[in-house]
């Protein structure tokens, strides 16, 4: 039988800031403290020690769950590059959990997903 990892990615802008409502929407989803990798920095491109240790870990058809997108980054270019690295490249599925619209499981081009009505809020 086939075991599918789930790993969960959590992001904060800063030390001072609170990740518990993220961390426990990820933990009712039974997903292993040790595949849950917290960032405490900002958003404003992928250079994050966390994230870049857990785009290691990842594997064809794993899953990652984020609480929302803008907890993945806030430059709508980059986010739009990583999606496609992880899911093309890499093959994993992505679930974001306050966006059902944006789940892999169902299809993993984003553009797809996201039509050019709808907008998203990013730091410029």
């Amino acid at each position: 039988m086939f075991l599918i990892k789930i790993y969960g990615y959590i992001r904060v802008s800063s030390y001072d800031q609170n990740e518990n409502r993220q961390l426990d929407a990820l933990q009712e989803l039974d997903i292993p403290e040790k595949n849950i990798f917290i960032d405490k920095q900002s958003g404003k491109n992928f250079k994050r020690s966390q994230y870049k240790q857990l785009v290691r870990k990842l594997k064809k058809d794993n899953l990652l769950y984020i609480k929302s997108i803008d907890r993945l980054g806030r430059n709508y270019t980059e986010i739009l590059e990583q999606w496609r690295l992880l899911t093309k490249k890499k093959g994993i599925d992505i679930v974001v959990l306050d966006m059902p619209l944006l789940d892999t499981r169902r299809g993993k081009d984003l553009m797809d997903r996201i039509k050019n009505g709808n907008k998203f809020h990013f730091e410029r």
